[in-house]
C-alpha cells in the first residue's frame, strides 16, 4: 500500500515541446506541461470544458524518451508523484511550485 501514498496518473496533451537540461553530473532532466480537460454541463445545459495545466519533470531514461518522442500537442499518459518546492525571485519574493515527477509515460494515439 505504500506505493499508493503519493501517486498521480494523468492523461493530457503537451502544451509545449519538452525542455531538456543536461546536468554536469551527466543526468538528463526533461520539463514540460500537460493540459487535462474535464467537461460538464452547467445549470443552463451548456457544455463547459475545464482545462487544468500540470508541470511535469522527468529524469534519466524517462527524460530521454520525452526528448526523443514528445512534441507539443501530443497526447500522453503519465504516472508519477506530486512534489512541492519553493524558490525566491530576483526581487526576493518567495514562490511555490507543485510538479509531477514522472516515472512512467506512454504516448497515446492522438495528434
Amino acid at each position: 500500500m505504500n506505493t499508493l501514498r503519493n501517486k498521480v496518473q494523468l492523461i493530457g496533451n503537451l502544451g509545449n515541446d519538452p525542455e531538456i537540461i543536461n546536468l554536469e553530473s551527466g543526468k538528463t532532466l526533461a520539463k514540460f506541461s500537460i493540459a487535462t480537460n474535464e467537461s460538464y454541463r452547467n445549470a443552463k445545459g451548456e457544455k463547459i470544458t475545464d482545462t487544468q495545466w500540470h508541470n511535469v519533470i522527468a529524469w534519466g531514461n524517462t527524460a530521454k524518451i520525452a526528448e526523443n518522442y514528445l512534441t507539443k500537442g501530443k497526447e500522453v499518459a503519465i504516472e508519477g508523484k506530486l512534489t512541492s518546492r519553493s524558490y525566491e525571485t530576483k526581487e526576493g519574493e518567495k514562490r511555490y511550485i507543485t510538479e509531477v515527477v514522472c516515472n512512467e509515460l506512454m504516448m497515446l494515439g492522438n495528434k
